[in-house]
């Protein structure tokens, strides 16, 4: 958090910033005492609630805090979820092909955390390493969804069909993704939502997936399929 604006008798200047981490403060000050504990408190009940928008308070040091300094002060929250499983984009990844050789490397520099997932531990061997991406073998890998945060990102890459289909059910049927993509064709598509829907999955909710996705660039390079 930051300082933005220090009016009358305060016990720190505009500019002073603090970090807070769900262990308490962290490193730095906003001016000790009272105000302080009032910032943790109000720091920690964001990240206790998942917030992902910063937002201003504008507190009178006697009547808010309970001070009996006559200042006020204008504080800027800003929530950065840590890497790992708490990461601001998690992208989930299941299968570790061609397609996804390509597909790593460019999203690695963004600012997500990347969970690939295959039974093939020579493919997942093949992928680059890096500080925000990790590679998991399972022999199913459809057992793994429910261990995904809600707010992750979900593609289907697998080998073929017959693989993709257990992730995408369990996917639908358990939790409530942000976006859910299966590479693939129209027809493939279609295939897909009749099985869900033979499966027991709602008409509505069996379409809840993207499929193809990616841009239509007409080759079958792998870093160009869809």
């Amino acid at each position: 958090m930051v300082l933005v604006e220090s009016l009358g008798s305060t016990p720190q200047d505009a500019g002073a910033k603090m970090l807070v981490t769900t262990a308490g403060l962290h490193s730095g000050t906003v001016g000790g005492g009272k105000v302080e504990a009032k910032a943790i408190s109000l720091a920690l009940e964001m990240m206790a609630a998942d917030a992902a928008t910063p937002s201003f308070v504008n507190w009178t040091l006697k009547t808010d805090v309970g001070m009996t300094c006559g200042g006020s002060v204008k504080l800027y929250f800003e929530p950065h979820r840590s890497g790992g499983a708490g990461a601001a984009w998690p992208i989930w990844i299941f299968g570790a092909g061609h397609v996804v050789q390509a597909l790593v490397p460019v999203l690695a520099p963004l600012d997500c955390q990347i969970t690939v997932v295959d039974p093939r531990r020579e493919w997942l061997d093949r992928l680059p390493r890096g500080r925000n991406v990790r590679y998991l073998q399972a022999d199913e890998p459809e057992t793994l969804v429910p261990t995904m945060p809600d707010h992750a990102f979900l593609l289907c890459l697998t080998k073929g069909h017959a693989s993709d289909r257990p992730v995408l059910q369990r996917a639908l049927t358990e939790k409530n993704f942000p976006f859910i993509g299966v590479i693939g064709s129209d027809a493939k598509a279609e295939v897909l939502r009749r099985e869900l829907i033979a499966s027991g999955l709602a008409p509505d909710r069996a379409g809840q997936f993207h499929c193809p996705i990616g841009l239509p660039f007409g080759t079958t390079t792998p870093a160009r399929s869809r």
